[in-house]
């Protein structure tokens, strides 16, 4: 099919599932600033009033989660208590405990090119080039909306908003080139009293308009706080819980997902830093003129360092046979964790910031580096 719609929609910092995400990649941030050799995987759920943060950690450093929690929930905007949760009075439960010792013997090598994974799974990366970021159209407006509510409401531009807040973007694509903004969905959460006429007005001008203008016409329909109300939000209206929003965090649906969250893990986990590399490689695929669309696929077994299987999918873009092509990718990348881990450097606190508005498509992140997309085309004429 070449002609068709497709949706992805984002979510506010401010959203109950992503304040978890938030605490538990600061969590993470923090002791690996103190032991980058931690090993972590952390849960939090947040409700009214509280929030409960669980899981395992290994490590040298020391985190005052209370505090955390604290800091997180005030950097989003949770200040008032009139939110149902909120900075100073929020209840904090913390139930930690070290890693157990079974997975720590396969993932503990005495080298870098034996360290093992830390789980059995399979892992996806993908890229095209409907953007410059080499990202799906779709999910780079819908996160680009959500930025825009928190921004708008954080700088007083629409001080009557609350943290929560979702989008959603339907793009039309004709043979398979997105060509215009068929609708947009806008759930943003506000204060008591806001007239509906207002806010439906100012987020058309100054959320919808900036991020998506360029793509949407006439024709282009706007769905704006469709119950008429969204007061009660945040965990006061949803429990939140980490790992929730992995189609958010990675292609909005555009491409496969292999079932695992990112947030609160170190990088041992493959779940983690297995994708990041998937995506590393397809971005660099796509900026070598390789194809204009591709799929990586990377699975493990919990122990062993060799991935057990890799799959490179072009869905027809290719400029060679996708044989070919997983061929130039396994000389030109090492799947090993310990080897991911070092190539792109990821024992470093660099997580909470991809925790909100996605892992892909961002500045200043190594798995965004096109870096190897000379070496693949060497690779390919071995």
């Amino acid at each position: 099919m070449s002609d068709f719609l497709f949706s992805s929609e984002s979510v506010t910092e401010g959203h109950p599932d992503k304040i978890c995400d938030q605490i538990s990649d600061a969590i993470l941030d923090t002791l690996l600033s103190q032991d980058k050799y931690s090993h972590v995987a952390v849960e939090s759920f947040a409700t009214t009033g509280l929030v409960i943060v669980g899981g395992e950690v290994t490590t040298k450093g020391y985190v005052d989660v209370q505090k955390i929690v604290r800091e997180v929930l005030f950097d989003i905007g949770y200040t008032d208590s009139a939110y149902g949760i909120d900075s100073e009075h929020t209840g904090v439960l913390v139930s930690l405990h070290e890693q157990s010792p079974d997975i720590a013997q396969g993932v503990a090598k005495t080298s870098i090119e034996e360290q093992g994974a830390g789980d059995q799974g399979l892992m996806f990366g993908y890229a095209c080039n409907e953007t410059p970021e080499l990202m799906p159209l779709p999910i780079m407006l819908a996160h680009g909306l959500a930025q825009r509510l928190a921004e708008v409401r954080k700088t007083g531009v629409l001080k009557y908003l609350r943290p929560d807040g979702k989008s959603q973007v339907a793009v039309e694509y004709k043979d398979n080139v997105p060509v215009r903004v068929h609708n947009v969905v806008i759930a943003a959460q506000h204060d008591e009293g806001v007239s509906l006429e207002i806010l439906r007005a100012d987020i058309k001008k100054h959320v919808i308009e900036p991020v998506c203008g360029k793509y949407t016409d006439e024709k282009t329909e706007l769905h704006i706080n469709m119950t008429g109300r969204f007061v009660v939000g945040g965990p006061h209206g949803d429990t939140g819980l980490t790992g929730r929003k992995i189609i958010v965090d990675t292609y909005g649906g555009m491409g496969r997902h292999g079932g695992g969250c990112f947030s609160g893990k170190d990088p041992s986990k493959v779940d983690r830093s297995g994708a990041y590399m998937a995506r590393y490689v397809a971005k660099n695929i796509i900026a070598a003129g390789l194809a204009t669309r591709c799929e990586v696929q990377v699975a493990y077994v919990i122990g062993r360092a060799e991935p057990t299987s890799i799959n490179v999918n072009t869905f027809g873009t290719g400029t060679v046979t996708d044989e070919e092509l997983t061929g130039a990718v396994s000389k030109t990348f090492d799947f090993r964790p310990g080897k991911i881990i070092e190539h792109l450097d990821l024992l470093r606190p660099i997580y909470r910031k991809t925790a909100a508005y996605g892992h892909f498509g961002r500045d200043g992140f190594p798995w965004e580096k096109t870096d190897k997309a000379e070496e693949l085309k060497k690779n390919l004429k071995v």
